[in-house]
């Protein structure tokens, strides 16, 4: 469990959905796209990623969300992007485990650390892992191209 007091993490995520990162997308041909949306929050993103041997070269997002899940979108998309795909693999495998209480390493987590606490929210989960469930998706479809 992280020694980061309740305030900071707060400050962390509201930072980041005020002031979301790679918060626009592009019409550049080279970026793949997907669509999340909940069904159970107003969340409904546009992902994108360009991909390019098997490094994440650029994230960008937009739409309608949360803030835990632009928040958590936006810190997603500053650890991946300059990834190797495995890299950015072994990342989301550490957020999801750290989200659904399995073991992570912390250390690899940076300020995505900040929702660690979701799983006491259980209606905030699907809000946490939206974004993260979308560059998963992209990064898999990169690999069978």
């Amino acid at each position: 469990m992280p020694s980061l007091d309740n305030m900071m993490l707060r400050q962390i995520i509201m930072d980041h959905y005020e002031n979301p990162r790679n918060h626009e997308l592009t019409d550049d041909p080279k970026y793949q796209k997907v669509n999340m949306d909940s069904e159970t929050c107003i969340d409904n993103i546009d992902i994108q990623a360009y991909i390019e041997n098997c490094v994440i070269k650029d994230i960008r997002f937009d739409g309608e969300a949360c803030a835990i899940c632009t928040s958590s979108t936006s810190i997603m998309t500053e650890l991946l992007i300059g990834k190797t795909i495995e890299e950015a693999k072994i990342i989301i495998e550490n957020y999801l485990n750290m989200i659904f209480e399995k073991d992570y390493d912390p250390d690899i987590l940076e300020e995505a650390i900040a929702f660690y606490n979701t799983h006491k929210q259980a209606n905030r989960i699907k809000c946490a892992t939206l974004g993260w469930k979308g560059i998963s998706q992209l990064i898999e479809a990169s690999e069978k191209k």
